[in-house]
């Protein structure tokens, strides 16, 4: 099994014209468990913000009292290199399959458990959660 922590980074691709506004973005922490069975990720979103935000940011949350923010779950899922049920569509060549074509399926709703499992234990926490929803989906860790 291989163990994998992507930071995407924080981005500010704001524009006036509609079709090129692509807001306003914090770093993202991946956590992908991979495997010969597939992989299962967890995203957890943060509050770092481009470094010429960071300062109105603040600014306007001492405003309303607020003074930073909490991780937040944006998703935990997997990427198979099968259909896990019926009229599940192909996303295309997958990196965490080594380019195969793959399955995705996630829920944001599920990944608060696993925020609360980095919080209080780390990334041992995030690992085990990983792990077990690996076997779960996959049926082994393999």
């Amino acid at each position: 099994m291989e163990r994998i922590i992507e930071f995407s980074p924080a981005y500010d691709k704001r524009h006036s014209d509609p079709n090129k506004n692509y807001g306003l973005g914090a770093v993202r922490i991946q956590f992908v468990l991979k495997g010969s069975l597939g992989a299962m990720q967890f995203v957890l979103g943060t509050d770092w913000y481009p470094k010429e935000q960071q300062e109105s940011f603040r600014l306007r949350d001492a405003e309303r009292g607020w003074f930073g923010g909490q991780p937040l779950p944006l998703g935990i899922g997997y990427y198979s290199p099968v259909s896990r049920y019926g009229g599940q569509e192909p996303m295309g060549p997958c990196k965490y399959l080594d380019g195969a074509v793959c399955y995705y399926d996630g829920s944001a709703l599920q990944a608060e458990p696993i925020r609360d499992a980095l919080l209080e234990r780390g990334d041992a926490g995030v690992w085990d959660a990983l792990e077990k929803r690996y076997i779960n989906t996959f049926g082994e860790l393999k």
